[in-house]
């Protein structure tokens, strides 16, 4: 099995061949798939981001989930590679930041306003069978997820992938935490706590398909 930095070279490498049209139609079927989750249907906090690049698309189900009174939380990111976070009000109020990223130009709320969110939305490259999911390496969400489990703090968590990025295997280090669920716009794959007991080895989610 390939290491965490080989896997991430070959998916981003995958990402790179994406044309700019099949980027927006995927983004389009991921919010519909995204808005027809429990979760994101009752929760009034959900924390996102704004993709970038060819990274799978978030910025229609930012809007969609405001347009339905949802607060939206976005992270900030810090010198120390942590996170702050800033409600979303629009597309309009998004500026330029480091390492190609947007972010909100709004009033800054602490890293603890994760804690206030009923549905994390993490961004990945590739999610396997039990749920773990592969990120790019930064630890930002390494430590969303620490300051969640040290709060007690138990949000629905799930990612947004291209279908392809659903893999056999994930290596994981002692403090990845599994998500819930993953949207690809071939549909919704939830991972249920059985399953990742049984599945020590080859778990294998649920998928909720159209």
């Amino acid at each position: 099995m390939p290491g965490k930095d080989a896997l991430r070279s070959e998916l981003l490498a995958a990402r790179g061949l994406l044309s700019g049209e099949d980027a927006r139609q995927a983004a389009a079927v991921l919010a519909e798939r995204a808005l027809d989750l429990p979760e994101l249907a009752r929760a009034r906090t959900v924390a996102a981001y704004v993709s970038v690049g060819s990274e799978p698309g978030t910025r229609a189900l930012l809007d969609a989930l405001r347009g339905r009174g949802v607060r939206v939380l976005l992270p900030v990111l810090m010198a120390d590679n942590d996170l702050d976070w800033a409600p979303y009000e629009g597309a309009g109020r998004l500026v330029r930041a480091g390492r190609g990223l947007l972010e909100p130009d709004g009033v800054r709320l602490g890293p603890g306003a994760v804690l206030d969110a009923e549905v994390v939305l993490l961004p990945g490259l590739a999610v396997d069978g039990r749920g773990m999911r592969l990120g790019r390496g930064g630890g930002s969400y390494d430590r969303v997820l620490g300051r969640l489990a040290e709060a007690g703090a138990e949000p629905a968590l799930a990612v947004l992938l291209y279908d392809d990025e659903v893999v056999a295997r994930v290596p994981e280090e002692p403090h990845d935490r599994p998500v819930q669920a993953v949207v690809t716009p071939g549909g919704v794959l939830r991972f249920d706590e059985t399953a990742r007991v049984r599945g020590g080895r080859d778990g294998r989610g649920r998928r909720d398909g159209r």
